[in-house]
């Protein structure tokens, strides 16, 4: 266990960053790309999640960023809809998908956690950023 100082440092930051850029390859794959409206939604959705963990570690409240933590999980679940669709149409494969998916559930999970450590945790405000423990 360790502490971070920025946003970048945060574990599942790092996850949600790995998420993004799988799913960005996987959106440029032939079929996929030639769903505009599918791919957008999917590319912002795992951007989502990235941004509401750096915007909320960066808001300096505990309850604030909690709150963006629980929109950076929705996002997880918005992605792993998405894939859905794409798997049913045929646009990625299973083998693709199942590597997604497990991308997204793992980075769902490590939210979780940092959110049950977060809510039972005395510390507040701006030295409850800097002294996170990694989930």
């Amino acid at each position: 266990m360790g502490s971070a100082k920025t946003f970048e440092q945060l574990d599942v930051w790092k996850a949600a960053r790995e998420l993004m850029k799988l799913v960005y390859e996987a959106s440029l794959t032939p079929g996929f790309s030639e769903d505009p409206a599918l791919k957008d939604q999917i590319r912002r959705a795992s951007v989502s999640v990235m941004a509401n963990i750096a915007e909320g570690f960066e808001r300096g409240g505990d309850k604030e960023f909690l709150q963006f933590l629980a929109h950076a999980k929705g996002s997880c679940g918005e992605v792993r809809s998405h894939l859905a669709v794409a798997l049913d149409l045929k646009l990625l494969s299973l083998e693709r998908h199942a590597e997604l998916e497990k991308k997204a559930v793992q980075t769902s999970r490590m939210l979780a956690s940092l959110m049950n450590y977060l809510r039972s945790s005395k510390l507040r405000g701006s030295k409850f950023h800097r002294t996170i423990l990694r989930p």
